[in-house]
């Protein structure tokens, strides 16, 4: 249905541009001092030529970053698949198990929400510390996945009560046992909410900074925001050589992150399309 270009409508692409233009000052200005030479001496705004590579080689280099983002790699990508493979695990049954015990599971759950992580960081680490893991990748994944599991196993249990019940009844019918039934017909099912499960974790995981800086400092293990972090001392701060890492360090998500938009959305508003 054709609709007339209103004064409404002008307003609307005028804000929404405007709005674009204040969340690209912040991009432009990274991208623009990484490109700039050493001793620029000019605005984060104000454009340097000619621009140079330098900052990115020095950054890759002094930072070895290398191997840091090997680090958040492994952490990030073990840390995901075990928060979406207990997740929907532990969400199954509070979405199909109507029995008081299963609310108040529920509610347990989500008062993971509630409860600042702060709060159980001296425990962890002494715990972590006792079981020989401080400077291992495994303390930090072990902490991402229990943080992250919460909000999973939300988002996971609304989808899932949303979800009819006839595909399962069908393959039960058929012979699949609950488990069977869970691999092959519902986990397919809930695609979309998993997609959002996987890019909400993953870019909080990728760029968390404290935790890998409490738990990795003093052993060869860091991640890349830890190791981007060594450009900032008590006196002086690199910033070209900082924008250079992050720019870096931001591509690999970005990429991820397009690559699953689309089911960010879908996975909020539930249902089985897409």
């Amino acid at each position: 249905m054709y609709r007339r270009y209103t004064a409404t409508t002008l307003v609307r692409e005028i804000v929404l541009i405007l709005a674009a233009v204040v969340f690209a000052i912040p991009l432009v200005a990274l991208l623009n001092v990484s490109l700039k030479p050493m001793n620029s001496g000019t605005g984060a705004l104000s454009f340097a030529w000619p621009p140079t590579l330098d900052n990115y080689v020095q950054a890759w280099n002094q930072a070895a970053l290398g191997g840091a983002l090997i680090n958040s790699t492994i952490i990030a990508v073990i840390s995901v698949a075990l928060i979406v493979v207990i997740s929907a695990l532990a969400a199954y049954p509070l979405a199909r198990v109507t029995r008081l015990w299963s609310r108040w599971t529920f509610y347990v759950f989500i008062g993971g929400l509630i409860i600042p992580a702060q709060l159980a960081l001296l425990p962890l680490y002494t715990t972590l510390r006792d079981l020989g893991l401080i400077g291992s990748l495994w303390a930090v994944i072990l902490i991402n996945v229990g943080t992250g599991m919460p909000f999973s196993i939300f988002l996971y249990t609304t989808f899932l009560r949303e979800l009819p019940m006839d595909y399962e009844e069908a393959a039960l019918l058929d012979g699949c046992g609950p488990s069977r039934a869970f691999v092959s017909v519902v986990f397919p099912l809930v695609r979309p909410v998993t997609g959002t499960v996987i890019i909400l974790n993953l870019v909080g995981i990728w760029n968390e900074f404290f935790v890998p800086l409490l738990y990795l400092s003093g052993s060869g293990n860091t991640t890349a925001p830890v190791a981007i972090y060594s450009f900032v001392s008590q006196y002086v701060t690199v910033w070209p050589l900082i924008f250079a890492g992050l720019v870096i360090t931001v591509i690999p998500i970005l990429v991820v992150y397009f690559s699953l938009q689309k089911y960010v959305i879908k996975g909020f508003a539930g249902g089985l399309k897409g």
